[in-house]
């Protein structure tokens, strides 16, 4: 391999693992902070991928589709959050299981309903299209470039309010110890409707900026669940540090496993998932 396909592979690499690490943000938080199982949170990601298809086409920019699809799954995700998953915080997590891979089932069938079942494109804007180029026959996309830097964007956002804010201020007291959070004054439940449409969102967005270079289809969100809960395991259940560091490993190894090993790509980064376990039990870091 010379090193204009090494950069490119490299480039790949982190733009997966960013893309990962933003689903695997609000999963780690969800489950970390509320103690919920979301087997459904990879239909958030295919939520997101159809709103950029249906809205970019509707209102003619994939930029006002992204702003538009992110108010739509915040609102999404309280409404959800109120109606339903409350109910479900002090149950065991077979019931959370139960009814998470259930809801699977349920955005399958809306999404069958509201946009059908066949695979849609969504066009890259105009300006994003260009690639640039690294030898006289190899180039990279200028698009996946700006994914990486909204899903870095993003990742330090979350940093700060999570680190600098009053609000991440009590969502890490929360998630430390509710009973005495709530017995100091915070308002759980209203911690718990933020936290869970702040990760219905980053899911969504995922879904929103992967469209593009991905292309939409159903039963999308499931490919991608399986490794979020690799990162999250990884990582550490509940650190959004974990998750970010796991989510470029598995990106790394798993773009290069492809290019380097075909035959046993699918198994490396189970493979590092079972390294890392013996290693340390629970996973990188802890919350």
């Amino acid at each position: 391999m010379d090193f204009a396909n090494f950069l490119i592979q490299l480039l790949n690499s982190v733009q997966y693992g960013l893309l990962l690490f933003m689903l695997a943000a609000g999963l780690t938080l969800i489950f970390g902070i509320m103690g919920v199982v979301n087997l459904a949170h990879g239909s958030f990601y295919m939520l997101g991928a159809y709103l950029a298809w249906s809205l970019s086409a509707r209102l003619g920019s994939l930029t006002l589709a992204l702003l538009a699809g992110a108010v739509i799954a915040v609102a999404f995700g309280l409404l959800l959050e109120h109606l339903l998953f409350r109910h479900f915080y002090q149950r065991d997590h077979l019931d959370q299981v139960l009814l998470t891979f259930g809801l699977i089932y349920v955005f399958e069938e809306l999404r069958s309903i509201l946009w059908g079942d066949d695979v849609h494109g969504v066009d890259i804007p105009q300006a994003l299209a260009a690639s640039l180029p690294l030898t006289d026959n190899l180039s990279y996309p200028v698009y996946r470039l700006v994914m990486s830097g909204v899903c870095v964007a993003l990742a330090l956002g979350l940093y700060l309010l999570i680190s600098k804010t009053r609000l991440g201020m009590k969502i890490r007291a929360g998630a430390f110890n509710h009973a005495m959070a709530e017995a100091l004054g915070i308002n759980i439940k209203r911690i718990h409707a933020v936290v869970f449409a702040l990760g219905v969102a980053l899911a969504a967005i995922a879904g929103m900026i992967a469209a593009p270079v991905s292309s939409v289809y159903p039963n999308m969100g499931s490919q991608v669940l399986i490794m979020c809960f690799v990162v999250v395991v990884i990582g550490g259940i509940g650190s959004v540090r974990g998750a970010l560091i796991a989510a470029l490993l598995v990106g790394t190894v798993d773009t290069f496993g492809k290019v380097l090993l075909p035959q046993v790509a699918g198994m490396l980064v189970y493979m590092l998932m079972a390294v890392v376990l013996l290693w340390k039990p629970e996973g990188l870091f802890k919350q």
